[in-house]
């Protein structure tokens, strides 16, 4: 007969989970190796003179092993590589999900777990902040985009993104970028990890903290 876990063991179980974010965490990428924080799920990243930098990654994130809490503020510098633009983190994922090589190989839209920012995507064309779906913005005219702003490459923007409840903001330099409210926020188990990824083009990504936020926080840089 086998028997089931008890309530300890449950919590036993939970506790040897990845930790979660109950205060700042911070990364300067200032070493040789990416180390046990995160999992490279195939997108060839690397450490590079203080930067995390990677190309051709073919949504295959680098996760975070960190639970987010539910409110949260990610602070980050970010370096567009190519002209294509197309820089993106994603937010409130699984924190194991990949792209099949074969779906890359068919190059099928792909859906993701969390809210993706894209800087400059579909060659640098497009902003946008989206749920699971990059694509979106095809068919939905509710989904946030911008079109005036294009990813220069070799610039260092500071990106600083919040999320309480279902309200996400994401600010660029100091500046609001895009915002949207998501009347059904995704948090929780399954939703509660942060990732670096991409498709093709080139980025490198400095300075991340992540950092708790509070109620009465304000939602500016």
């Amino acid at each position: 007969m086998r028997l089931l876990p008890t309530g300890a063991a449950l919590a036993l179980l939970a506790a040897c989970g990845p930790p979660r974010i109950d205060r700042p965490f911070t990364d300067s990428f200032g070493r040789d190796a990416l180390g046990s924080d995160y999992v490279d799920t195939g997108g060839h990243y690397r450490l590079e003179h203080g930067k995390l930098v990677f190309a051709n990654a073919h949504n295959h994130p680098l996760w975070l092993e960190r639970r987010l809490p539910d409110d949260v503020r990610v602070d980050l510098d970010v370096t567009p590589m190519s002209p294509d633009g197309d820089v993106k983190v994603e937010l409130d994922g699984d924190g194991k999900s990949f792209e099949s090589d074969d779906a890359v190989r068919r190059d099928l839209q792909y859906t993701d777990t969390g809210y993706i920012f894209i800087f400059g995507g579909w060659h640098n064309r497009l902003s946008t902040l989206v749920k699971e779906r990059e694509h979106a913005w095809q068919y939905d005219p509710s989904v946030p985009r911008r079109t005036d702003v294009h990813a220069e490459p070799g610039r260092s923007y500071h990106w600083t993104i919040f999320k309480r409840g279902g309200h996400l903001a994401w600010f660029m330099d100091g500046r609001p970028f895009l915002a949207w409210d998501d009347p059904e926020p995704l948090h929780g188990e399954g939703h509660d990890r942060f990732c670096f990824t991409g498709w093709e083009a080139g980025a490198a990504y400095a300075n991340l903290r992540i950092a708790p936020l509070g109620p009465n926080d304000p939602l500016t840089p």
